[in-house]
């Protein structure tokens, strides 16, 4: 909902509200807080608030290290897990320079003008997301161990499921935040969960998606436990994923279809498997993302199909609603305002250059890895990918220069534990 700044001012007031965090992202998918009081909120409204751009990752130099963040009015929520006299509510924000101008490293706002361009275009944008997530236990000090929450298997039940009650809780929490989260259950791993959402406006899903995160990880906390979004947490057991689905619109209607016979759905599909051996450095950012590929979850090969899991990209059946198309290699430790920038430009880019699309592959992928080429394949490791990206002339004609270098040389320099993921 939208609200203007006397309304948010009115709303303030009204609900007790005690506490503002302003949220946001920086370019490797890690949200961040500034907290302020309400007294401050009208000047942030306004102009925003000052931080030390120079102490996050990948952002700016000390010599220019002012940056400030204006809250989006349409995002304010409370945040239900903190007390409810002397609220506390959130804003996501845009980031910007002290003279109003668009920080390029924004990935937020990237997303927010890709989104409006394919609108421009005559689509509309929707995105539905699956991400998976292990739990463990922690420690005496509350630090996260090794050890999973449970032994339990694909769709378990309680008790050998005991992460039934958290993931209850954690959809519980979601629909409290206006967000929409349709099934969850248990994952093939040990500890490992799966919540799917509801279709959303593109830029949206994307915001839903940090909400998701950090909702995960605090109603795990308040649980004695800890969430892991890292792509292969535990080296023998199923990686985590994130799979995308995309569905796009003209005219209230849907373009694509279920057999991939109309044209647009061939050309977006084509779109993503030209460029996505390019932009996979984003979408699966973690050197560790990479001992995830050649396996069911996360097929290495440069294929489609109709239906068939195995395969890269898929049309799954869908009846009724958006019919969509789900790109199965991004993993959860991705920025995902830039994963979605990425994959629907590229699919856009299939469609607006009418790329022939390869024969579907309906056998299992498993079998199609020994005759296939280095061009036919994902990234065998994070610094082929980065090499790939930085290369890009697509990649660079997306995102500007700062946020392309500062990621390769963190990338190239820095094991995963730099990135906050665990």
């Amino acid at each position: 909902m939208k609200y203007t700044e006397n309304e948010i001012m009115q709303y303030v007031l009204e609900n007790d509200v005690k506490f503002i965090k302003l949220f946001f992202t920086d370019i490797f998918g890690v949200l961040r807080s500034v907290s302020i009081m309400p007294g401050a909120l009208e000047r942030a409204l306004v102009c925003g608030i000052p931080f030390d751009a120079s102490a996050i990752k990948g952002f700016l130099q000390t010599s220019v290290s002012d940056l400030f963040l204006k809250p989006d009015p349409e995002t304010l929520a409370v945040l239900p897990w903190r007390p409810q006299q002397g609220r506390v509510i959130r804003f996501y924000c845009s980031i910007v320079y002290p003279d109003g101008r668009a920080f390029e490293g924004d990935t937020r706002q990237l997303l927010r003008r890709c989104v409006n361009t394919i609108e421009q275009a005559g689509y509309g944008c929707f995105i539905r997301t699956k991400c998976e997530f292990y739990l463990f236990e922690t420690d005496e000090h509350g630090y996260p161990t090794a050890v999973p929450h449970d032994r339990a298997g694909y769709c378990a039940l309680a008790p050998e499921d005991r992460g039934e009650n958290v993931r209850r809780d954690i959809c519980l929490t979601l629909e409290q935040m206006g967000l929409h989260p349709e099934t969850s259950h248990h994952e093939k791993g040990p500890g490992q969960h799966e919540i799917d959402f509801k279709y959303g406006e593109a830029f949206c899903a994307a915001d839903d998606m940090s909400t998701f995160k950090n909702t995960v990880q605090t109603i795990a906390a308040r649980n004695g436990l800890a969430a892991s979004f890292c792509p292969k947490p535990i080296p023998d057991k199923s990686g985590s994923g994130f799979h995308v689905n995309f569905a796009l619109t003209k005219d209230g209607n849907s373009v694509f279809d279920s057999k991939a016979e109309n044209k647009e759905t061939r050309w977006f599909i084509a779109g993503i498997l030209a460029h996505i051996r390019e932009i996979t450095a984003f979408l699966n950012p973690l050197r560790s993302s990479y001992s995830r590929f050649g396996s069911f979850e996360a097929p290495r090969i440069l294929s489609w199909s109709c239906q068939n899991r195995s395969q890269l990209v898929r049309i799954p059946a869908s009846p009724g609603g958006y019919q969509r198309i789900e790109v199965r290699s991004p993993d959860p430790s991705c920025n995902h305002y830039l994963a979605f920038a990425l994959l629907l430009s590229a699919g856009m880019d299939g469609i607006k250059q009418q790329l022939s699309l390869q024969p579907a592959q309906n056998e299992n992928a498993a079998f199609l890895c020994n005759g296939s080429t280095v061009e036919q394949s994902l990234p065998a490791s994070l610094d082929e990918a980065v090499r790939l990206a930085a290369e890009s002339p697509f990649v660079r004609s997306l995102l500007p220069e700062a946020i392309v270098s500062a990621y390769a040389d963190a990338k190239t320099v820095y094991d995963d534990s730099y990135f906050g993921v665990w």
